[in-house]
Parts: C-alpha cells; sequence; structure tokens
C-alpha cells in the first residue's frame, strides 16, 4: 500500500484517511472488493463497492503517474540537465498531460528543422529575434550569413531562428495548456465521406457531412466516427477555428509592434499550423476517445450487471427448444439441477405429418419428464415454434416462455461447453444452454465472454483491457451478491468466487467429483491449495445447502459463527430457532455483541440475514407474453401498442424485443414526456413494456417505437423496481475528480474571444 496517496484520494473523493487506508491496506492484503464491502464494514466504515473500486481505481493512476515521473527524473538525470526547480515542478505534476509538458523540450526526439538550425548556430539569433526589441531583422540577421553552413541570404538565417521559435512555442508550457484548453472547449468534430466510398459505406450515411462541438458529441457518435475513419469511409478532424487559436497564441507571445514582432508572428503561425494543432489533435483525439470508452463500458457494464441479476425461474425440470425451419428444432429435457436427461429433433415447420409427429413427441416428453416449463430461443423460427407449442395440448401449470438465445451458440462452439458436453454436438449444447439461462441466467451467462451476449454499443471498438477489467469486476460483483451453491456450481461460476480463481475453482469441482458433495463450509479447507486465506474471502458467499450447520447455507462469515452461538446461547434456544421464530430474534439485545473487530454494521446484516437466510436478491420471475399474431416485422403497423422487453440499452435510447425477430429503437427523445438525459433513468434491461409502433422500414430491417403516451391518452411510467433502483447504484460510477487533465486555466481569456 502506498501511504502517500491516501490523504490525496481522500480529499478528491470526500472520504476520511482512514477509510482510504483501510480499503488500499485491505486491497494490499490480497482482499476482494465483494469481501471488503461485505465483511469489513467497520474497517471502511460501510463503503460500497463503488467506493472501494473507485479507491483502488485511482490508486492504480496514481501508481502509473508516478512510474512515469521516476522515469522522466531518470531520463534528465541522465542528460544532466536536471535543476532543482525542475525537479520541483516534476514533482508537483498533478496529471500525465502535464508531466509530459513538463518533459517535452527536454525529450530526446529526431531531428528537426529547428535542431538543424541550431547545428547551424541560429539559436542566438532566435532569441534576438524572440525578445521583440526594436531591431531590423535583417540587419540582426546579416552576421549569420555563412554560405558554408548553408545559409545563403538573411532570409535564410531568419527562416531557421523561425523553426527554434516555433518549437519553442510548441514545447511552452503555458501556450500548451492554453491550446488543450480551447481544443476541448472549442473544438469542433468534422467528419466527412471519401466520394469513392459513398456506397460501399451508406450505414454511416449520417456522417458523410457532419460538424458539431466536440464537448456536445456524445459518446456513440465519436466511436461510430471512429470506426468509419478506421474503415477507410470516414475522415475525421477535430479543431477549433484556427483564428481563434493563433489570436489566443499571439496574445500570449506578441510583446511588441517591430519587425521582430513579425518575425515571432510568422513563427506562431507556423509553430501551429505545422506542430501544435497536430499535436493538441492527436491529444485531443486520445482523450475524446479514452472519455467515450469510459461511456461505453459503463453503459455495457450496466447492461451487463442487469442482466445477470435477472430474474430466475428456479429449479424446475425444463424443456428447452433451439428453433429452427430447415434443420428442425432441438429438443432438451434438463432435470432441476440442468442435468440433460434426453435429446431429440422435432420438424414441425415441413409438413402435416411432421407436424403431427412433433406434437406428439413433445406431449411424451412432458409427461416422461414431468416437464415444469417450456424454453423456445427467441431466434430464428422462436415466434413461430412458440404458436406451435401452444396449439398443443399440454397441462396449463407447464409454462411456456421465451429466452434471449444470445450467446448461446457462442457458448455451443466453446471450451467451456465441449468441456461439459463432449459427446453432444453443438446444436444439442445450445438448447441446453437456452433451458439452463431460464433455470438461472447468472450461473449460465457466466460461461460466455461477455462481449457476445448481446448489451452493450461499440464493444468491440473499446479499450479491450478496460472493458475487461469493468466487466469482470460486474460478475464478480453478481456473483457474490447472489451466493453460489459450492456442490452444484460449474468451474466458471466458482471462478468469480471472491479469492477462488480458475485454478481453485477447477480443484473444487474436482474434490466433490472424487469426494462426493461437501459436508460443511468447513470440508472447504480440505481442497488442494485452498489455504485460509482463500477461505477467509470465499466462505461467505459460497452456500452448503443440506449442510448440518444452518449458517453453512446463509451469507453469514464463518468468522461470526461464534457470535450467533453466543446470541443463540444466551437466549436459550438452537440456531435454527433464531432463523425460523422473529419473537425470538427480537429479544437480541445486539449492542452486547459489540467487540473491537465486530461493529453494528457486521451485526445488522447478521441478523438480517439469520431472518432470510441465503435469501436470492434477485426478483421475482415473471413470463412476457407477446402479442399473438405478430411473429415477424411484416406483421407490424404504425400506430400498434405491444408488449415487450428491453433488450439492451444504449446512450441513444433502448432496444425493445416484441417477438418479431428483430429488436426496435425507443430513441432517448421517445421515452417520456420529459426531458430524458440517461435512458438508465427510465428503463432496465429485461423490463417489461408497452410500446406504441411510430415506422416500420422493412427494407433497412428498422422499427421505430414509442415509451410516451399518445397525444389525450395515457400511459403508466415506466418504473424500475426500488431492487433495481439500489442496483442502479453500483453501475453509475462517480467521475473521479482529477480523471480529466484538462483543466481550464485560461477561462477568462477563452471566454473574452468567443
Amino acid at each position: 500500500m502506498n501511504s502517500k496517496y491516501v490523504q490525496k484520494i481522500a480529499n478528491e473523493m470526500d472520504l476520511r484517511p482512514k477509510q482510504v487506508e483501510a480499503v488500499l491496506g485491505l486491497l494490499s492484503e490480497g482482499a476482494t472488493i465483494p469481501f471488503i464491502a461485505r465483511y469489513r464494514k467497520e474497517a471502511t466504515n460501510s463503503l460500497d463497492e463503488v467506493a472501494i473500486s473507485d479507491i483502488r481505481d485511482r490508486s492504480i493512476q496514481l501508481e502509473e503517474l508516478d512510474r512515469r515521473r521516476d522515469v522522466i527524473l531518470k531520463s534528465l538525470r541522465d542528460q544532466e540537465k536536471l535543476t532543482e526547480d525542475l525537479a520541483t515542478k516534476i514533482e508537483g505534476a498533478e496529471t500525465l498531460a502535464v508531466l509530459e509538458d513538463i518533459y517535452l523540450p527536454f525529450k530526446p526526439k529526431r531531428r528537426t528543422r529547428a535542431s538543424i538550425a541550431r547545428e547551424r548556430g541560429l539559436e542566438p539569433l532566435a532569441q534576438t529575434l524572440f525578445q521583440q526589441e526594436d531591431f531590423d531583422p535583417d540587419i540582426v540577421a546579416a552576421p549569420f550569413v555563412d554560405p558554408q553552413k548553408e545559409i545563403e541570404t538573411t532570409e535564410d538565417a531568419l527562416s531557421g531562428a523561425r523553426d527554434i521559435i516555433a518549437e519553442w512555442i510548441t514545447e511552452n508550457q503555458e501556450a500548451r495548456a492554453l491550446m488543450r484548453s480551447l481544443f476541448f472547449e472549442k473544438g469542433i468534430v468534422i467528419s466527412k465521406v471519401d466520394t469513392s466510398k459513398e456506397e460501399e459505406g451508406a450505414k454511416y450515411k449520417d456522417y458523410f457531412d457532419w460538424e458539431e462541438p466536440l464537448k456536445k458529441a456524445p459518446s456513440h457518435r465519436i466511436l461510430a466516427m471512429r470506426r468509419g475513419e478506421n474503415e477507410g469511409i470516414l475522415t475525421l478532424r477535430i479543431a477549433p477555428e484556427e483564428a481563434l487559436a493563433l489570436g489566443l497564441l499571439e496574445s500570449l507571445f506578441i510583446t511588441g509592434r517591430f519587425g521582430t514582432s513579425e518575425q515571432v508572428r510568422m513563427s506562431i503561425h507556423d509553430s501551429y499550423k505545422r506542430l501544435l494543432s497536430h499535436s493538441m489533435e492527436t491529444e485531443v483525439r486520445m482523450t475524446s476517445k479514452k472519455e467515450a470508452d469510459e461511456e461505453a463500458i459503463r453503459i455495457f457494464a450496466g447492461n451487463l450487471r442487469q442482466l445477470l441479476l435477472s430474474p430466475p425461474l428456479g429449479q424446475k425440470n425444463i424443456l428447452a427448444i433451439d428453433p429452427g425451419f430447415r434443420t428442425g428444432c432441438k429438443v432438451v429435457c434438463l432435470d432441476s439441477q440442468g442435468k440433460l436427461l434426453h435429446s431429440d429433433t422435432i420438424f414441425p415447420h415441413f409438413s402435416n405429418s411432421k407436424t403431427l409427429h412433433a406434437g406428439k413427441t413433445i406431449e411424451d416428453l412432458c409427461n416422461r419428464f414431468h416437464v415444469n416449463a417450456i424454453a423456445i430461443g427467441n431466434g430464428t423460427a422462436g415466434r413461430e415454434t412458440e404458436t406451435f407449442i401452444k396449439g398443443l395440448s399440454l397441462e396449463k401449470k407447464i409454462q411456456i416462455i421465451m429466452v434471449n438465445e444470445s450467446g448461446a451458440s457462442v457458448y455451443s462452439a466453446s471450451e467451456a461447453g465441449r468441456e461439459e458436453f463432449p459427446d453432444h454436438d453443438i446444436t444439442v449444447r445450445g438448447a441446453v444452454s437456452i433451458g439452463r439461462r431460464l433455470m438461472d441466467p447468472l450461473a449460465e451467462l457466466v460461461k460466455i465472454d461477455p462481449k457476445s451476449i448481446g448489451v452493450g454499443q461499440y464493444q468491440h471498438d473499446v479499450d479491450q483491457k478496460a472493458l475487461r477489467k469493468s466487466l469482470d469486476d460486474v460478475v464478480t460483483s453478481c456473483v457474490n451478491r447472489v451466493g453460489v451453491e459450492a456442490n452444484t456450481a460449474s468451474r466458471q461460476l466458482l471462478t468469480y468466487v471472491s479469492g477462488l480463481g480458475p485454478q481453485l475453482a477447477n480443484n473444487i469441482v474436482r474434490h466433490r467429483e472424487e469426494n462426493g458433495p461437501f459436508a460443511s463450509r468447513k470440508a472447504l479447507m480440505k481442497v488442494h491449495r485452498l489455504g485460509a486465506k482463500a477461505f477467509e474471502q470465499a466462505a461467505g458467499f459460497l452456500r452448503i445447502n443440506g449442510a448440518s450447520n444452518p449458517l453453512d447455507r446463509s451469507a453469514v462469515h464463518p468468522e461470526s459463527y461464534p457470535i450467533v452461538e453466543a446470541m443463540a446461547n444466551d437466549l436459550g434456544c438452537a440456531i435454527q430457532d433464531l432463523m425460523e421464530n422473529e419473537g425470538i430474534r427480537k429479544k437480541i439485545y445486539k449492542e452486547k455483541y459489540v467487540t473491537e473487530a465486530v461493529g453494528l454494521p457486521t451485526l445488522n446484516d447478521i441478523l438480517k440475514e439469520l431472518a432470510k437466510p441465503g435469501r436470492d436478491p434477485r426478483d421475482q420471475f415473471e413470463n412476457t407474453a407477446f402479442k399473438d399474431g405478430i411473429e415477424k416485422i411484416e406483421d407490424l403497423e404504425p400506430g400498434m401498442n405491444l408488449p415487450g422487453v428491453i433488450t439492451n440499452i444504449v446512450a441513444f435510447g433502448a432496444f425493445v424485443d416484441m417477438g418479431v425477430h428483430q429488436d426496435g429503437l425507443v430513441h432517448v427523445s421517445q421515452m417520456a414526456d420529459r426531458f430524458v438525459k440517461d435512458p438508465n433513468d427510465v428503463v432496465k434491461v429485461y423490463q417489461k413494456v408497452n410500446v406504441r409502433v411510430l415506422n416500420v422500414d422493412i427494407k433497412r430491417k428498422r422499427i421505430s417505437l414509442s415509451l410516451k403516451p399518445e397525444e389525450g391518452g395515457s400511459r403508466k411510467s415506466v418504473q424500475s423496481s426500488p431492487r433495481k433502483k439500489a442496483e442502479e447504484k453500483k453501475i453509475n460510477h462517480s467521475k473521479k475528480q482529477g480523471r480529466n487533465p484538462f483543466n481550464n486555466p485560461f477561462g477568462n481569456v477563452l471566454k473574452k474571444i468567443s
């Protein structure tokens, strides 16, 4: 732990130093974010996962800044150019941008026009001109004319001196800060199409001739234009008005009205057009891309969290169908633990005889395997298969449920799919994934690369390392929030449990295969290489259903078992009685059990858990019923009101599945009869909604929808549940102070000129 970061982070995040110190200390000891948030509340004063991850991320940023600082200091020492004043400036640099500006004049660089002019002895002339005193430039340049140095005329000498001055201006820290502020405050994003690529790049038509202020450009447009540029369809520039930039630089460097001042003015124009504007554009492009990435990743992470925590149907006997026309529908039967019992293929969409045979097969399988629910993938032939199933003579208690199958094909061909079902083809694996996803979305979706799940925007264009880190945080948070049954969980699910990882997850699975199910949490200590530290981190998140100690089925950490045992002994009852009898729990005087290590936050959590041990925090499952007879995009007409479910949220709106094999878009302007800045304020992934069809473009496969009430009508406002509102807190990461290095010290100058 680097203690020098404590006070800085505490100030930036409005926290107490002790909270930051505790988090950094626990992280350095190997504690995970879910463990710290759940079981070390006394140490952190109940900081949540968002605050803890913010502290971690800011600490990493500061460490990276210090590593770069050390490299720069070493370079300057090696060059013998490190002065006391320079060292002070470098040590005081708060951002990477400022640090690099300080270092720029000393940074080893390739041979430039300015360095060639220096080699020819023109730096004294540049210094004389830069002072802007009342000299005739030609007279002061005359002594520097030297044909042997390729300086044939006074203009040659002045040109070389201007090259040196231009480099000084480019490397001037104040000038760079001023231009950086200008580019961010007044920069214009300009996108043009390569005229030879108009037909090929039709999907970028909106950006063929596009301009907008950088400050107002949303993340999805920045990423779309950059993608078009990368594909060679668009050209992209980001810059302020040139006259404005030149005016600011002249106000900074022009101090006289002499001929020497005109030479400096010429240097300023050359510096900006040839050097500084390109440097600033590169910087602003990188930073705007980073910010667009962060926004896209935030949206993706929020969608993923909502998707992973979507309601499970639970442990039911499932018949799952991966629909198809020509190749038929793959059918699998799963028991309540998700074990594959049977697989078959039916052809309900061919001929009457095959349809009759398919119906009899489904009815027989439902009876034979005591099916509670039928899961149907929502891809090709999904609605047609749903109609076929609904027409059968099945028991009314059997639910028929459409399941989002995004990513099922990825799982089918993955190493995880092959490992689980080495003797079955990918169609069987896909159907199994659909069925298991209905039973427990979280347990099944962790087996799939989150980028393939079908939520988010531009996930393949953003920084992949940052995306992976963010999504891993989300998956880890969700898995540990829900808890994991140690005797049935897959290796992939166990991998995300606090303190485990791939190797220990493998060891747990191997141990239970060789020795049978774990009888208690304590028995986990027998797993190869699962030591005391890993047990401490993981135990509270692992459940042992059927264990003799009822606490092993709860989220009470084993380190707190003595507290619960003391409560039971003091009341003369068993621990099971504490869990089952609210009247007994009310007699507990929790303040009696406060110690130096255990405070009221932990005791409150213990009592809450005793009331509902091992309770799943996810909402209750509710089936989504699409409108009968509306099965394809051609069935839609403007003005229709249809039920649907939110499948994806992006910066500009939300996509809705209405059961027509093509999601429709509710643009952010159509989400409510008020201004909506963030679609997450109105809807959540997997939320059921009623939408109105505005427009249908069959050729482009685009459906425009609205959640707004019709004029003169009314519509119930779409609200997220209290539980989902609580979840929203975990995805709305507060912007960290100091993240944007482009604070504007020239605000008054910019305001005056604009």
